[in-house]
């Protein structure tokens, strides 16, 4: 677990000031300090939590909240199977230790290949989520004296955040239809529903990733 602190730390502060980002705008949205750093001690996904807190600063309903998120960490199912064969002891024991299973735990410890380290796995997660739910605390903290976040353009995160996630997909002509496709459904139905119903209903869009290739 050392070694994994120890190949984690680079991503350290990086992360402790994404986590104080959160906290700032998770105050600017109407969360009380406690209630943020709840969400991410118990949550922690980043993209997921500034989804659903962006969705119900916005007045969306809690369901599409909740929508947003969980599409966003579908991913997780996937990685949760990889490293499955690590977690030993009782039920309890190995939900715990599933909480520090993030992309950059994953990573680090072996992307779930035959080399993964648990040990990797455990002690980056724990740096991470030391991190990042310490920085949640310092920035919903900060986020009460600093007051509304639109004052200093911090409202623009959400959307900043999202944007670097899909620059780092677009790599195939598949994959920036895709990207039209979701952006102009949301686009279209952003002025006729309910903040967050856009969100979901973009991932209709995904269907042409899936589409088979000739051959």
């Amino acid at each position: 677990m050392r070694r994994g602190i120890r190949v984690a730390a680079p991503l350290l502060p990086a992360v402790l000031v994404f986590g104080v980002s959160f906290g700032v705008l998770a105050r600017g949205t109407g969360f009380g300090v406690l209630s943020a750093t709840v969400m991410s001690a118990t949550t922690f996904a980043g993209s997921s939590q500034f989804a659903a807190v962006s969705v119900l600063g916005a007045g969306g309903g809690l369901a599409s909240a909740i929508a947003a998120a969980l599409l966003l960490n579908a991913r997780y199912a996937p990685i949760g199977i990889s490293v499955a064969r690590v977690f030993h002891g009782s039920a309890l024991r190995r939900l715990g230790e599933a909480q520090l299973v993030v992309d950059e735990s994953w990573a680090l410890s072996g992307a779930g290949g035959p080399s993964l380290d648990r040990g990797v796995l455990l002690g980056a997660g724990a740096a991470l989520w030391v991190c990042w739910t310490g920085g949640t605390l310092v920035g919903a903290l900060a986020g009460g004296a600093i007051g509304d976040p639109k004052t200093f353009g911090l409202d623009g995160a959400f959307a900043a955040l999202f944007l670097a996630l899909l620059l780092g997909q677009l790599r195939s002509r598949r994959t920036v239809a895709a990207a039209v496709a979701g952006g102009a459904i949301a686009a279209l139905l952003t002025p006729e529903v309910r903040p967050g119903i856009p969100i979901v209903a973009a991932t209709a869009a995904v269907v042409i990733g899936l589409r088979r290739r000739d051959g």
